[in-house]
């Protein structure tokens, strides 16, 4: 099995494709059966929780549907409904919000496939909606001009059920290919949480339960049907980004391999250039796209990156009852923000289990579309500046999950983006009087300025320098409330 599959020397060469570059955003979904009793924190999580006594999952499972012990998972699939589902309105969605790749979590921790699969009997294709999600979308999102992703949850199913619990359906052979083969654990003496890093796994607060810690490494059984998913969804519907979760790290080096020999070599047969992305450390530096969860790096950086973070307020992924969303400008202030410093932004959506959008979501990225509509030359396929922002506020961490820590930008904060003979500088804010640049000069000649405009307003402004400031003024207009793009065009003065 192994004598055709590439060694980490050849699968380090990776290349950021153009098309990614060129995109900066996209939108994914997070929809499954967990969207059904839509409790959270993060919901995609309840069927982990809801078998774990003494949290508020359990206790709301017990009153809503019954005890795990008689009404488990499963049971749960079909008020799966999805009766709304309509992909190509989620894409044209999509588009309008400005995202330009867009795709499904095509398989969650929880086991349960949204593709046709033949691996795997617990799908959307044979159980719940009986639609093919990932089909369905893979054609509304291709005939929109977009580039197709798929993310991929599905090596943490190995830890997530407790089928050592006999009162349990998550201990019955017969459900195995949705909960996972049974296997051993080693509980020690200590079955209380314990602090670990969040890249374990496992709770809203930062600490996981010996049950991940204590449990066997995945099966070659197991593996091998991580591979063959992956394998039938690359093979059906040639995704040109695959994303992958923090359990990519319990997949032994070899199935590592033999996914991205595969996936590289099919991309080569069909002439598609893609991306991978991952967390932390989980594959070798060179592989892919490196991933911060709700998190950016406070500094531009000399390779690029992602961020996937979700359009609720941070805790729901997915669809929760009652759940709070972030604004449009804290959103288009996080995409500038990840580009001027080499990054892209990864967006989540959370549909209802019929398969409608939120209202509130649908609101917050048609106002996202409104401004990139009119300000997206600042973001697709520019590059940073030599310097990526300017202004008074400062993030408090960086890396992984210090969105939890996000700050409140104002209109003297400015991210900078170029293209060709054209630097971008966005205030993020409603401007006053006067624009202050202050990482423009001696880097450009003043005599090089051949004009500076408002994005949207195209009206010409005055500008003077006094040192190494750029001073514009700012006469009337830029009343945009979430950010304003100054467009600097430089002229060659040296012809």
């Amino acid at each position: 099995m192994g004598s055709n599959v590439k060694e980490w020397t050849e699968l380090t060469r990776y290349q950021t494709p153009s098309w990614m570059k060129q995109a900066k955003f996209g939108i994914y979904t997070h929809w499954g059966v967990y969207s059904v009793p839509a409790f959270g924190p993060n919901v995609s999580w309840y069927p982990y929780k809801m078998y774990q006594e003494g949290t508020d999952q359990f206790a709301y499972h017990c009153r809503t549907y019954g005890h795990p012990s008689k009404v488990g998972y499963k049971d749960l699939i079909p008020f799966f409904t999805g009766e709304k589902f309509d992909a190509d309105e989620w894409a044209e969605l999509f588009q309008k919000a400005g995202a330009r790749f867009a795709g499904p979590v095509a398989e969650h921790h929880d086991g349960f496939s949204m593709w046709d699969s033949r691996v795997n009997a617990w799908n959307s294709a044979k159980m719940g909606p009986g639609r093919d999600v990932v089909g369905e979308l893979e054609h509304a999102v291709r005939r929109r001009g977009m580039h197709y992703m798929t993310a991929f949850h599905h090596a943490e199913n190995w830890k997530f059920y407790p089928h050592w619990v006999k009162e349990y359906d998550t201990s019955d052979p017969k459900y195995a290919g949705l909960y996972g083969e049974p296997h051993n654990v080693d509980w020690g003496s200590d079955k209380r949480y314990i602090p670990e890093p969040i890249r374990w796994g496992a709770t809203t607060d930062g600490a996981i339960d010996t049950q991940w810690l204590a449990q066997d490494l995945p099966s070659e059984e197991f593996q091998v049907k991580w591979f063959i998913k992956l394998k039938e969804v690359i093979d059906a519907y040639h995704p040109d980004y695959i994303w992958f979760d923090f359990g990519l790290t319990f997949i032994n080096d070899l199935y590592q391999r033999k996914f991205l020999t595969y996936y590289q070599e099919e991309a080569r047969k069909n002439h598609q250039d893609v991306a991978i992305s991952y967390k932390w450390n989980h594959l070798p530096t060179g592989a892919g796209i490196i991933d911060l969860e709700q998190g950016r790096f406070d500094k531009a950086t000399y390779h690029d990156w992602i961020t996937d973070t979700t359009i609720d307020a941070g805790e729901a992924w997915g669809y929760m009852r009652d759940a709070s969303y972030k604004s449009a400008k804290s959103l288009i202030h996080y995409l500038m923000d990840n580009v001027s410093k080499n990054g892209y932004l990864l967006l989540n959506v959370g549909p209802k289990p019929d398969g409608s959008i939120p209202e509130e979501a649908k609101s917050v990225l048609l106002k996202m579309g409104d401004w990139l509509g009119i300000n997206g030359e600042a973001v697709y396929g520019t590059i940073p500046w030599r310097a990526a922002e300017e202004g008074p506020t400062k993030m408090t961490a960086s890396g992984a999950f210090c969105e939890m820590d996000e700050v409140e930008y104002t209109e003297r904060d400015i991210r900078y983006t170029m293209k060709d003979n054209i630097l971008y500088a966005t205030a993020l804010g409603k401007l006053k009087e006067q624009v202050v640049l202050n990482h423009i000069l001696p880097m450009v000649y003043a005599d090089e300025i051949e004009s500076i405009i408002i994005l949207g307003e195209n009206k010409p402004l005055n500008w003077k320098t006094e040192g190494n400031k750029l001073i514009i003024e700012i006469r009337e207009g830029g009343v945009n409330e979430i950010a304003n793009v100054l467009k600097i065009t430089r002229k060659n003065i040296f012809k």
